[in-house]
C-alpha cells in the first residue's frame, strides 16, 4: 500500500507519519481486503489542526473522513475514528458487492475543473457566456456497476457521482435528489 502524508503550510514529524501509517494499517486490515493508497493531509484552520484523510480500495470505493481537534495527533484519531466507522458500516456492503470481482476496478483519466462563481456584481463580466476557470486538476472515473457506485457516492457523502458503467462501457451519474432519493443518469438509454 502506498500512503503520502503531508502538511499544509505546517511540518509534521516522522513520529506523526509512522503513527498515521501505524494506525491506518490496523483500520484497513481489519475491514478493507486491498487498500491501494492513502493520502493524509494536516492543515491549520484558526487554533485547530485539521487532518483529511482518503483511501482508495481496489474495488473502486473511497473512503474518507476529516477530523478536527486542538492537538494534532487529536485530529488524526478523530479522523481515524470516522473512517474506522465508515468502513465498519459498510463491510458487508462491500464484502457482499464485491465478492465476486477478481480484478481492481478500471480507472479512466478526466479533467476535473473549478470554475468561479458569479454574483450580480459579476453579470456585466458574464455576458460573453465565458466561465472563468479557477483551477484545472486531474480526476479518475472508475469503471462500477450501478450498484457500487450509489454505494460509493454514500460512503465518500458526495452529492454526485460521475462513472463509467461496466454494462455498456457509458459514462453515468448518479447523484442524491432534494427529496433524498438517488438519481441516475444513463444518457445511453435515452429516448
Amino acid at each position: 500500500m502506498r500512503y503520502q502524508i503531508s502538511g499544509k503550510q505546517i511540518d509534521i514529524g516522522e513520529a506523526l507519519q509512522t503513527h498515521v501509517q501505524t494506525e491506518l494499517d490496523a483500520i484497513l486490515n481489519k475491514y478493507a481486503g486491498r487498500p491501494t493508497e492513502a493520502y493524509v493531509v494536516f492543515s491549520k484552520s484558526g487554533h485547530e489542526f485539521v487532518c483529511e484523510a482518503v483511501v482508495h480500495l481496489s474495488t473502486g470505493l473511497t473512503a474518507q473522513a476529516t477530523g478536527k481537534a486542538n492537538e494534532i495527533y487529536a485530529s488524526f484519531e478523530s479522523s481515524a475514528e470516522k473512517m474506522d466507522k465508515q468502513l465498519r458500516r459498510y463491510k458487508r456492503r462491500l464484502k457482499d458487492h464485491h465478492a465476486g470481482r477478481s480484478q481492481p476496478v478500471e480507472l479512466s483519466d478526466a479533467g476535473s475543473y473549478i470554475l468561479r462563481s458569479t454574483d450580480e456584481s459579476d453579470e456585466a463580466e458574464t455576458d460573453n457566456m465565458n466561465a472563468m476557470i479557477v483551477a484545472e486538476m486531474e480526476t479518475k472515473i472508475p469503471s462500477l456497476s450501478v450498484g457500487d457506485a450509489v454505494m460509493q457516492m454514500e460512503i465518500a457523502s458526495a452529492p454526485v457521482l460521475v462513472f463509467r458503467n461496466e454494462k455498456h462501457s457509458g459514462i453515468n451519474v448518479v447523484y442524491r435528489r432534494d427529496d433524498g432519493n438517488i438519481g441516475w443518469i444513463d444518457p445511453r438509454t435515452a429516448g
